[in-house]
């Protein structure tokens, strides 16, 4: 455990990983990347399925995904040879698939014991849901409190939990980015469809609301920038048209972090499962959340908790990722905002100081 000012009043605690809990953290997610390769394989080449039909007394190679069926020829060799490169090629990665499965089983009772089990389950089923439909880092990014969990793996560090702990998700919508909706599967179900087959008890507060809540109490927030002009803004404010989905709710100064830059790491859930998350840099969460926190209308205790993240959030992209706030990639953000930088980061030099007692 590391002890740095906060300059809140208390110290900022950071927990660097040890040699061992950093080895299989890195197991797990190679093994996860290794099979969300084979899963977007699976997806790309051996969807729906392939099958010998007689048209018209001649045997045709016919190829089915979804409700369509396409000819790819007359039976011959060539088209006796696709027949049979496809049906080896699914049965090899339905193996490949069925194993790096069972390690990834295998790994996380151990990710459990070793203490890196850390996001929870609820927002990483939902994450594993928007990255299976393509959403997740082209329309959809993670911002708030859950984004610390990115920071914190890519760094090898664990924030203090009363930091990180939530029972909320916020999603930024960046409606910029047009996607196959069709493709996604989710242009009949909408977000809210997505969200019923993580938990089905999900629901808006309201018709067209930003937000859903299932029955536990979790909230899923979506998100959006405030257009400039509002008479001129043509950017959907949702995902699909559908009268029930969730339409983003409209905040100043998220244009700030959808055209930031964006960071995707691998962190492990509650249970140990591996989840994909996509993010803002943490530069620009640590200036957004401090300007957050000294806004006049935001609740103190709030307000506390924000700036406390900000200088964590900070000293995590300055002291471990070796990332500067005079960057270049940083000038979409405002002058005014990149201002705040110093003040963040005051405390990053200063020397650390392990704990000479266990962390009992």
């Amino acid at each position: 455990m590391i002890y740095l000012d906060s300059g809140s009043g208390k110290p900022l605690n950071l927990k660097v990983l040890s040699a061992e809990q950093r080895r299989q953290l890195i197991d797990t997610q190679q093994v996860y990347e290794a099979w969300r390769a084979a899963n977007e394989e699976n997806k790309r080449r051996f969807a729906g399925g392939m099958r010998w039909g007689d048209r018209n007394g001649t045997e045709y190679l016919l190829r089915k995904i979804g409700k369509t069926e396409t000819s790819l020829g007359a039976r011959n060799k060539e088209t006796e040879a696709i027949y049979d490169a496809f049906l080896r090629g699914r049965a090899d990665n339905k193996n490949r698939l069925a194993g790096l499965s069972a390690r990834i089983d295998q790994l996380a009772p151990v990710n459990v014991a070793m203490g890196l089990a850390r996001l929870p389950n609820i927002a990483a089923r939902i994450l594993r849901a928007c990255d299976e439909r393509g959403l997740l880092g082209e329309q959809l990014v993670v911002v708030g409190t859950n984004a610390m969990y990115a920071y914190e793996v890519l760094a090898g560090v664990h924030v203090d939990s009363g930091l990180v702990a939530s029972g909320d998700i916020d999603l930024l919508y960046d409606a910029r980015r047009h996607i196959s909706l069709a493709v996604s599967g989710i242009s009949t179900s909408g977000l809210i469809g997505l969200l019923q087959e993580v938990d089905e008890s999900f629901a808006p507060t309201n018709p067209r609301s930003f937000r859903a809540t299932n029955k536990s109490g979790y909230l899923v927030d979506l998100i959006r920038p405030e257009a400039k002009d509002v008479f001129r803004d043509r950017l959907p404010t949702a995902l699909t048209d559908l009268p029930d989905d969730l339409e983003g709710a409209a905040i100043f100064g998220l244009g700030w972090l959808v055209n930031s830059p964006k960071l995707e790491a691998v962190a492990v859930d509650e249970k140990g499962y591996p989840v994909r998350l996509v993010v803002i840099d943490p530069r620009a969460f640590a200036l957004h959340k401090a300007w957050v926190s000294s806004r006049k209308d935001r609740e103190p205790i709030r307000a506390t908790r924000d700036l406390e993240q900000a200088k964590a959030a900070a000293i995590i992209a300055t002291r471990y990722l070796k990332k500067s706030f005079d960057g270049p990639d940083l000038t979409a953000l405002p002058n005014a905002l990149r201002d705040i930088a110093p003040k963040l980061i005051e405390d990053v030099d200063t020397p650390i100081s392990p704990t000479t007692k266990p962390n009992w």
